[in-house]
């Protein structure tokens, strides 16, 4: 019982946002007529139920006129049923589709806010494959929290409907053992009670492990997938190394836990259908088997007897929700689980910046950036760099040197906001625009134009700077490209990739523009030396400082 409150607690604090949201009374109004509908439909249960007594008595009684007046009554309703029940799945698939599209530009909006997800990836949290969450996880999460939701409703006022039925038909047809009457008030209901509570506990005990089993099986599925998308996105560098065997013997290891544990799923799963299949099939009989000796007796007619079966199978079928629904409650809860670990690592990296003893960043009000009693360290604690005191003025141009690993990447990182272990201010101006230029450039797929322009809207610059600033970096025969659209980052060379970094930067303009080894695959050119001269003019009136850091002997490099 504590882990269900837990779990249905971590339930609320998911679900309920999208209901108080801008979204809320479209959701709200779907969500009305769902639950609606599904009480309509178990009101045509309870008139099913009453016709099959009516029914099979005028069966029984070979009574033709009550025969047909029964056949079309229940025309009547049946045809009612299916219209409900057809709305009711359209509006329930309606209202999945909004809440899903709601939570995933929250989930979204949230992970890329202000560099989360970089900083989840530092943390390491439990937060693995975000893709994921984002697709499978919160599709599931809508999908089975409103089916078991509509689910437990149903087989609640099912329960209170046939209750009172079931408890009529036990006084109408007493219990009778070898000869002998006892009058049980509801000896039905409590039937019914008994055989579902040992159902479910027995279901419960042999199929708890696949809730494990069914987090870990999406986290597998998640990581062979996701390494897929690293070979085919690295493909030319395996194809030059000839790395393919050990590709595929890595992807095929990968793919050995998801093998592994299906198998572990299959195994439990075939122990739980055994039981849950024996359950439902025992369960269409013991009603007959506790009401036949009463309508041997001349107790009962067929039709009540028949009744009886139906009542019955209610009753038992909604104290047995747990049991008949318990593989999707333990995927459903191992989605819950990937969720709020989701959420739980969000708010972690967003409130990582703002704990005590970290980097703190400045709006200064003076023209330079600076750096005062900088200390930046691992995520473990390690220190790197310290600077004290130091000052990145306009007009400027500072070059980084270093060792590989020296924290020269790290340094720009934690200018730029990033990067938030270590200790000190860093005082950047109101009104600067910083751009940072990496070794390997990021593009968007789409057009050649977007890709450029990015983070900017495509339409930010018109056609012609965009060309001008290709021809410029030295790429000529691109600049007629920029309404073709394709996957950049594969199609281009690492020198090409860079060179159109420096076009990005040439459109931006930034006030101060850092390059972490920025040239180093496009340098060797005429066009690059041209470049760097401008380099230090993006703004008019002003200039761009580029770099700064400490030399490993403590002094300005």
């Amino acid at each position: 019982m504590q882990n269900l409150g837990k779990t249905l607690a971590i339930v609320w604090r998911l679900a309920a946002p999208y209901f108080r949201s801008e979204d809320k009374w479209p959701g709200r109004i779907l969500l009305a007529s769902v639950i609606s509908i599904e009480l309509a439909l178990v009101g045509l249960d309870v008139l099913f139920n009453q016709w099959y007594g009516r029914f099979y008595n005028a069966l029984q009684e070979r009574n033709w006129d009550t025969f047909v007046s029964e056949l079309t009554y229940f025309a009547v309703i049946a045809a009612i049923f299916i219209l409900l029940a057809v709305y009711q799945l359209y509006l329930n698939q309606w209202l999945q589709i909004r809440w899903r599209a709601w939570m995933t530009r929250r989930y979204l909006g949230e992970w890329l806010d202000d560099a989360n997800h970089y900083r989840m990836q530092l943390l390491g949290d439990a937060a693995d494959n975000p893709d994921q969450r984002l697709t499978d996880d919160i599709k599931m999460f809508v999908e089975q929290t409103l089916n078991i939701g509509i689910g437990l409703l149903s087989s609640v006022v099912t329960l209170f409907s046939f209750f009172l039925i079931l408890w009529g038909l036990s006084a109408a047809a007493p219990l009778h053992l070898f000869g002998q009457v006892y009058n049980i008030p509801g000896y039905l209901v409590w039937g019914a009670l008994i055989y579902a509570v040992i159902g479910t506990a027995l279901t419960h005990l042999v199929g708890r492990p696949l809730i494990r089993l069914d987090f870990m099986q999406q986290r597998y599925e998640a990581d062979f997938r996701f390494n897929l998308v690293r070979a085919r996105e690295n493909a030319e560098q395996i194809a030059l190394l000839h790395g393919e065997s050990a590709e595929r013997n890595q992807l095929l290891r990968r793919f050995r836990l998801v093998v592994d544990n299906w198998i572990a799923i299959m195994i439990r799963t075939k122990k739980v259908t055994a039981l849950t299949a024996s359950y439902s099939q025992a369960a269409k009989v013991f009603p007959f088997i506790l009401v036949a000796p009463a309508y041997f007796a001349g107790k009962i007619q067929l039709g009540g007897m028949i009744q009886t079966s139906s009542a019955f199978g209610s009753v038992q079928g909604a104290l047995s929700f747990f049991v008949t629904a318990y593989r999707s409650l333990a995927e459903w809860r191992a989605v819950v689980s990937r969720l709020d670990g989701f959420e739980v690592a969000i708010a972690h990296a967003t409130a990582l910046p703002h704990e005590p003893g970290r980097i703190v960043h400045v709006s200064a009000g003076d023209a330079a950036i600076t750096l005062d009693d900088l200390l930046l360290q691992l995520p473990n604690g390690k220190p790197i760099v310290a600077a004290e005191a130091l000052h990145l003025r306009p007009g400027e141009t500072t070059l980084i040197k270093g060792p590989s690993g020296s924290g020269k990447s790290t340094l720009f990182r934690a200018i730029g906001g990033i990067w938030p272990f270590g200790t000190g201010t860093i005082r950047i101006p109101a009104t600067a625009r910083l751009m940072f230029l990496p070794q390997r450039p990021y593009f968007p797929v789409g057009s050649l134009k977007a890709a450029i322009a990015y983070p900017a809207e495509p339409d930010t610059f018109d056609s012609a700077a965009i060309r001008a600033a290709i021809q410029t970096v030295g790429l000529p025969a691109l600049a007629d490209h920029i309404d073709e659209e394709a996957h950049w980052n594969t199609r281009l060379s690492l020198g090409e990739q860079q060179r159109l970094g420096l076009a990005r930067a040439l459109l931006a303009k930034p006030d101060y523009l850092f390059l972490d080894e920025a040239t180093a695959f496009a340098a060797g050119h005429r066009t690059l030396d041209t470049l760097h001269a401008r380099e230090i003019v993006l703004a008019p009136g002003g200039t761009a400082a580029v770099a700064y850091t400490i030399a490993d002997d403590g002094s300005r490099a």
